[in-house]
């Protein structure tokens, strides 16, 4: 009689890899949780039940096929594990260290909802890529048959690169542009080294550049070259830039110094770690070496802002978020690393002001209004709030508590508050791209098309701001549809 290999969630436990201390974790970059041993990911993911309706697949944006490379990793069939995970997603190694699991394919998985623990698909996922590398089973691109039809790709963040590896397997000529000077997008610029380390998401682009795909950085369109002179060059164009502009608060010194973008902050941190020379680190003011740090935020951006804090030497780091913790967008498993790290949430609150003084022999003299000195940030004004009666969304709606205002004292403020499109048709010049009362492209949410002829758009971009495996998808799918848009026009051609 054969041996059982799966449903083993009675017998076994959840056992995810084994995470560094906090205390050491928190002196460098490097990422949290170890790998997992061959043995120890096999028992994992034997604990996979096998369900008949999965949940985790049908939860998860790309849809992966989590039971089937669940089974072949259980059986010891590593490499075909790979290629069944590998079939549906461009970068699996990224998604299992950064996706949010717990609200995704973990959250539902059937076994969680019983009460057993959920299957650990994250790590294992990611144990299986990494392994794959080590073995050399990731190969580049190596199209049967070469097309002639060539694609512009504007972005080189997780949408765009999904889309150039597809494109490229199918042998059409990409060329990719990004205003950046590394590829990867947020992934090697956004996204801390402790969650996703850059040496993962360099090898993926390595990988794009060996089988074929063209990188043209520090272009940025509508500066370095026309949106025109791309689309004039190739036949079919795909804008995947993602979202940069921040928002912002509507608060009293709302400009000081020390009150710095989550983007910019987060950007220098990562250029330090991949050993750029930055001055703005370098000055202090994006350091937050010995300062009393408030980040303004409760999502992903504000988790990995004060995980950076911790990591340059603060000497406090607290997260002022205006819900409680049930309603916190940010994943649960980073608040606990955040906690776990010295960070300290204060929930319910919200800035009011921005309480400074200014700076230098000013200050001595006790001037307050001095041409051309900027107020230095020394206390946020912090609101408490309530929650209210639920909105649209069946939301609570926080309310602000009359008189329980306080300082904070502060010496660094990160406002990590979200991101919005930059208004893409006015920057780039270019007439008949339409766009949504929130900015973001109109596409087509099945072909990705734009109301430009051979224009595609992917990711936040016309999303907003949302997940990289969201982007992953829209990037895949949006190759396709340019395949098929661009066999329309050759049959045309041809008639």
């Amino acid at each position: 009689m054969a041996t059982q290999k799966m449903l083993k969630f009675v017998t076994i436990g959840r056992e995810m890899p084994e995470k560094r201390d906090a205390a050491s974790r928190s002196e460098d970059f490097h990422e949290i949780y170890r790998e997992y041993a061959d043995a120890k990911a096999k028992e994992q993911a034997s604990r996979c039940s096998q369900c008949g309706v999965p949940y985790c697949q049908s939860h998860c944006p790309l849809h992966n096929n989590i039971p089937d490379w669940l089974r072949l990793t259980a059986e010891g069939r590593t490499q075909e594990a790979y290629f069944r995970s590998q079939e549906t997603n461009t970068f699996p190694e990224i998604c299992g260290r950064i996706c949010p699991q717990d609200r995704l394919c973990e959250g539902n998985c059937v076994i969680e909802q019983s009460g057993h623990g959920t299957v650990t698909i994250g790590a294992i996922e990611k144990y299986i890529t990494d392994t794959a590398w080590e073995e050399g089973w990731v190969k580049p691109a190596a199209p049967a048959q070469e097309r002639p039809e060539s694609i512009g790709i504007i972005g080189a963040g997780p949408g765009g690169l999904a889309a150039a590896d597809r494109l490229r397997r199918m042998g059409f000529q990409v060329t990719v542009y990004d205003r950046h000077d590394r590829a990867g997008g947020l992934l090697i610029y956004g996204i801390p080294g402790f969650k996703l380390e850059k040496s993962v998401v360099e090898r993926r682009s390595q990988l794009l550049r060996d089988g074929g795909v063209e990188f043209v950085l520090n272009a940025n369109v509508g500066e370095d070259i026309s949106f025109d002179a791309i689309r004039g060059k190739h036949d079919a164009v795909l804008i995947a830039t993602g979202v940069y502009k921040t928002r912002d608060l509507d608060v009293d010194n709302a400009e000081a110094k020390g009150v710095v973008r989550a983007l910019d902050y987060l950007t220098a941190s990562n250029r330090v770690d991949l050993g750029d020379e930055i001055p703005d680190y370098e000055d202090g003011e994006l350091n937050a070496r010995g300062k009393r740090v408030v980040v303004v935020g409760g999502g992903d951006t504000a988790m990995d802002c004060v995980r950076t804090a911790i990591r340059q030497g603060a000497q406090s780091v607290k997260c002022l978020y205006r819900r409680d913790r049930a309603n916190m967008p940010g994943s649960q498993r980073e608040v606990q690393n955040a906690e776990e790290e010295g960070v300290e949430f204060v929930w319910l609150s919200a800035p009011g002001a921005f309480v400074g003084h200014v700076p230098g022999e000013a200050r001595l003299a006790q001037e307050v209004d001095v041409d051309g000195e900027p107020v230095a940030i020394s206390a946020v004004r912090v609101q408490k709030m309530r929650l209210g009666a639920p909105d649209v969304s069946g939301r609570q709606s926080p309310e602000l508590i009359e008189g329980a205002d306080y300082d904070e004292p502060a010496d660094l403020v990160i406002k990590a508050l979200g991101f919005e499109p930059e208004e893409l048709p006015r920057l780039w010049g270019v007439a008949g791209l339409e766009v949504t009362r929130w900015g973001t492209i109109k596409a087509d949410y099945q072909t990705h098309q734009t109301s430009l002829p051979g224009v595609f758009a992917v990711g936040d971009i016309v999303r907003g701001a949302s997940l990289v495996v969201w982007a992953i998808r829209d990037g895949r799918e949006a190759a396709d549809s340019i395949a098929g848009f661009l066999a329309d026009s050759a049959r045309v051609a041809a008639e």
